[in-house]
């Protein structure tokens, strides 16, 4: 067993993940956290990182570091995908990193970020199933993180990755781009969608979509749009993991949060605060993937890029 503690900074929020990792087998998880730190604001128009943004991250950051040491972590890895990768002014994030750590982040490309993804989603696909009395989703599987900078497609099954692609739409980048007004605007959301489309016609020049037999879906965007779906009074992770969301429920959630004002959904009970500003673009991104490839359904997945994280580390 091995004691690790994965770390992912993304555009949007910073998650924390300390699991002691068999050999084999499922891990268990000691303590799993996450907080909007919103480190790719601004970047996109301005292809630096804010320095009030890099604070933000780095007072959480010494707050995870003191939980893996308290905790005795054997092995701590960071991983920090679109944001950082995009910024002119990496270099002082990385040197934060390495003062508030004790070691440089991996600024990972895309098609890592989306293995990682795929490692970490698909390794507890039967025991969520099983948890809602399912038989087991087939494979392939289509799995998609939708983050706030950007969106990985793998695709793959119990053999590994088969085809990667990741495309600059994220929930963070298209309501920066787009969706400004309160609520947004129709033209807004045509234009958001056109992005988003255009984007999927790259994936599909790399990704054969059309093999895969089940669509699994990763992050907060896609978390919120299956607890809105299924009418949770709180949110619950329990219940979300495994769940399966039909494309009728992501079109009626995402028309919903797209015409609600920030208020509205401010106080929706399964909201979490830093996911208010961008729901709309991360349920547009998920309601439009599954239009555009004709899905009937999605399955959540409550495990992720953290999950790889941690299981790459403790066994290689």
């Amino acid at each position: 067993m091995t004691r690790v503690a994965a770390i992912d900074c993304g555009t949007n929020s910073i998650r924390l993940l300390v699991a002691d990792v068999p050999a084999e087998g499922p891990h268990v998880d000691l303590v799993r956290r996450m907080e909007v730190v919103r480190l790719g604001e601004g970047v996109d128009a301005t292809g630096r990182l804010a320095p009030e943004a890099i604070e933000r991250t780095r007072l959480v950051l010494a707050e995870y570091a003191a939980t893996a040491r308290e905790l005795g972590v054997e092995r701590v890895r960071m991983v920090a995908t679109s944001a950082s990768r995009d910024a002119a002014n990496r270099a002082d994030f990385e040197a934060m990193v390495l003062t508030t750590l004790g070691r440089l982040p991996d600024v990972v490309a895309g098609t890592e970020e989306a293995a990682l993804s795929f490692l970490g989603a698909t390794v507890s696909l039967a025991a969520g199933a099983a948890a809602h009395g399912q038989e087991p989703p087939p494979a392939p599987y289509l799995v998609v993180d939708i983050g706030g900078g950007s969106t990985e497609f793998v695709l793959g099954d119990a053999d590994g990755v088969r085809a990667v692609r990741s495309v600059d739409v994220g929930c963070v980048r298209l309501t920066e781009r787009h969706l400004r007004a309160d609520p947004p605007t129709a033209d807004q959301i045509q234009a958001a969608e056109s992005d988003i489309r255009a984007a999927l016609t790259e994936v599909v020049a790399d990704v054969p979509v059309g093999e895969a037999a089940t669509l699994v879906g990763l992050a907060g965007s896609v978390t919120t749009v299956a607890a809105l779906a299924l009418q949770l009074p709180v949110y619950d992770a329990d219940v979300l993991q495994g769940s399966r969301v039909p494309v009728a429920g992501v079109r009626s959630v995402t028309a919903g949060l797209l015409t609600a004002t920030r208020a509205r959904r401010a106080a929706m009970p399964v909201m979490h605060p830093g996911r208010v500003d961008v729901i709309g673009g991360g349920s547009l991104v998920l309601r439009v993937i599954m239009d555009a490839f004709d899905i009937d359904e999605v399955v959540v997945s409550e495990h992720d890029i953290l999950d790889g994280i941690a299981l790459q580390l403790a066994r290689t």
